[in-house]
């Protein structure tokens, strides 16, 4: 593979970013349905859910690795994406750190609803065991 030039990168990071943006909005759209999902106990729609965010997920966490060898090979080890932003000229700046905010306000609302849907599943999973398995303590003294 031939090297990249300092454009070529600048644009492969600022595409792997729209992309993330595209693919995170998807992702929180499908964390919806696996909440209501989990709440009806449709578990054949909760396998269909995870066959679709496995892939996204995957090509985002690809994307974020590239991203960091970019921005290290770009500005240095200790290098971050504002630092990137921040080198940049107007307009391609702003359109980054507008698309950069809204990735990762999205990825926070991407780890809130997942967090959200660990909890519902682990408290369906809980309650199921006490109806197969009883009460931990039914027999213990008091």
């Amino acid at each position: 593979m031939s090297r990249m030039t300092r454009q070529q990168a600048n644009l492969l990071l600022a595409d792997g970013v729209q992309a993330d943006v595209r693919d995170s909005a998807e992702v929180l759209s499908l964390l919806e349905r696996q909440f209501e999902a989990a709440l009806r106990h449709r578990s054949s729609e909760l396998n269909l859910l995870a066959e679709q965010l496995t892939p996204l997920l995957d090509a985002m966490e690809a994307r974020r690795q590239q991203r960091v060898s970019l921005v290290r090979a770009l500005l240095g080890e200790g290098a971050s994406m504002a630092d990137f932003i921040a080198g940049l000229a107007q307009p391609a700046q702003g359109a980054l750190a507008a698309a950069w905010a809204n990735l990762e306000s999205t990825v926070q609302a991407c780890k809130a609803a997942t967090t959200r849907n660990g909890g519902l599943l682990a408290e369906q999973y809980s309650v199921m065991q006490r109806v197969l398995h009883g009460e931990d303590d039914t027999y213990a003294p008091r």
